[in-house]
């Protein structure tokens, strides 16, 4: 059995606010986010944001990785390096991000549409979206880790999506990647048992086309096999009765979007 750090109220608190410092954070690169915008600048903003709020980036330097946000673009499906890429009209984008503060790490992430996107994006975005709420659903106490794997594999292969297999969600906790791993995949019943205390990432990353992926030589971005776009929509959740407790928020990112798209 793997040993996972449960946590007390007052670290699931501490976790409440790294995490709501990376929804704030998603919610400034929200503001700039579009065609013509660089991705290292996207990296940067981010980076100075962070650290202004008295946070670490929590990727900077992790196992090597040389920036402060993983940025995927199209057919990357995670840990994407920023760099001079400028943004154009029908990519997408997922933006992760990890934060240390007060010791402990937060960790979200949110795939966003640069103006208009062809209608299978505009599915896989919202369906993979879909496939982490189903997830989280299943995230309390007396549900198993393959319940939460199940049900976001079930509704993402109902729709006719791929779901990555060999990258899973994770614990959180005084370090970005804990026990246990959180597969997007799964059978109910199975798998460790969700107990009060344990604070997971849950992150579905969803392929348009098939499920099998292919790892760059670069040792850290992953991409689909077939050149299908992938999308990725994380939250740091903590287990609790009767209803998991979201610590991230997408309501920052969702409210400038908002205010874009009225103007």
């Amino acid at each position: 059995m793997p040993k996972i750090n449960y946590k007390s109220v007052e670290e699931i608190e501490l976790i409440r606010e790294s995490s709501l410092l990376v929804a704030k954070t998603l919610g400034e690169v929200a503001k700039v986010i579009g065609p013509g915008v660089t991705t290292i600048a996207l990296n940067k903003l981010a980076e100075t944001y962070i650290r202004d709020n008295g946070g670490v980036p929590a990727f900077l330097n992790y196992g090597g990785f040389p920036y402060s946000l993983c940025i995927s673009l199209n057919d990357q499906v995670v840990h994407g390096f920023p760099g001079k890429y400028e943004l154009a009209e029908g990519d997408i984008v997922s933006v992760d991000c990890g934060v240390i503060l007060n010791k402990y790490v937060g960790d979200s992430a949110y795939t966003f549409a640069i103006g208009e996107v062809d209608e299978t994006t505009k599915k896989l975005m919202q369906v993979t979206k879909e496939c982490l709420y189903r997830g989280i659903e299943k995230a309390v106490v007396g549900m198993r880790i393959g319940d939460i794997g199940y049900a976001v594999q079930e509704h993402a292969e109902k729709h006719g999506f791929g779901v990555v297999k060999e990258l899973v969600g994770h614990g959180v906790g005084i370090r970005l990647h804990e026990k246990p791993e959180v597969p997007n995949y799964g059978k109910r019943g199975s798998g460790i048992k969700l107990e009060e205390g344990m604070v997971i990432a849950i992150e579905p990353m969803i392929n348009a086309g098939r499920a099998g992926v292919k790892f760059w030589d670069d040792g850290w971005t992953v991409s689909t096999v077939d050149k299908k776009p992938s999308a990725h929509y994380e939250h740091t959740v903590a287990v609790k009765r009767g209803q998991a407790d979201i610590l991230s928020s997408f309501l920052y990112v969702e409210k400038v979007l908002e205010e874009k798209n009225n103007n």
